[in-house]
């Protein structure tokens, strides 16, 4: 697998905007556009609570690190993890200043409720392999936490999960390197998406202009 230069990292919460809407990740992240709603300002306030960057906290045989930078050069995606659990593990490695050996568990909070759509575990699995990557350990699930049900929801990850990863991140290096934003088909979704008055979900029904000229030429 290749390794990227740090310059050429795309940022790992990406990969959540890319897999809701392949076309809102492309405003925000290649034409560096935001707007503001009531979800993305609540999401915000959930993530002041759990990022806080140089925080350790013990828990018996559990260490809590808050906002913890990551990245991966094989995926080539660099980011925060809001909380990393490093758990006592005999199968685990060791850490720096702490006594034993462990095992980090990626902890990513959300707003709302569980989704149907894969785009939140994508994002956690993203992290999971950039822990695995600089940490040189074997790691097999992760956790959401989803502020509305104030719970924490154990994920899986295998094989599958993974692929699917790489491929997302490919094709979004694909658009990325191309400069293009690409359009997607529209769906109730798009009301409550933050970007509706940037991407004007409605045109993409309309007909472009060199395909009607074309069709007339046609006739």
């Amino acid at each position: 697998m290749k390794d990227y230069n740090e310059e050429d990292y795309l940022l790992l919460s990406g990969i959540q905007h890319f897999n809701f809407c392949k076309r809102q990740w492309a405003l925000i992240h290649i034409e560096q556009q935001w707007e503001e709603n009531v979800r993305t300002v609540e999401g915000a306030y959930l993530h002041t609570k759990a990022d806080q960057p140089m925080i350790r906290e013990k828990r018996g045989d559990k260490l809590i690190v808050r906002a913890l930078p990551v990245h991966s050069r094989q995926l080539g995606i660099t980011g925060i993890c809001d909380v990393v659990e490093f758990v006592r593990d005999p199968s685990g490695v060791s850490l720096s200043g702490e006594e034993g050996l462990f095992l980090p568990y990626p902890v990513e909070y959300k707003r709302g409720k569980p989704k149907k759509n894969d785009s939140d575990r994508s994002q956690l699995i993203a992290q999971l392999i950039c822990l695995e990557e600089m940490l040189v350990c074997d790691l097999s699930l992760g956790y959401l936490y989803y502020d509305e049900i104030k719970h924490r929801v154990e994920v899986p990850v295998s094989s599958e999960d993974r692929e699917r990863v790489q491929e997302s991140l490919q094709e979004m290096r694909h658009y990325f390197q191309n400069h293009h934003t690409p359009k997607v088909k529209t769906g109730p979704h798009c009301q409550s998406c933050s970007l509706n008055s940037v991407c004007l979900p409605g045109m993409m029904s309309k007909r472009s202009v060199s395909s009607y000229i074309e069709s007339r030429l046609n006739e």
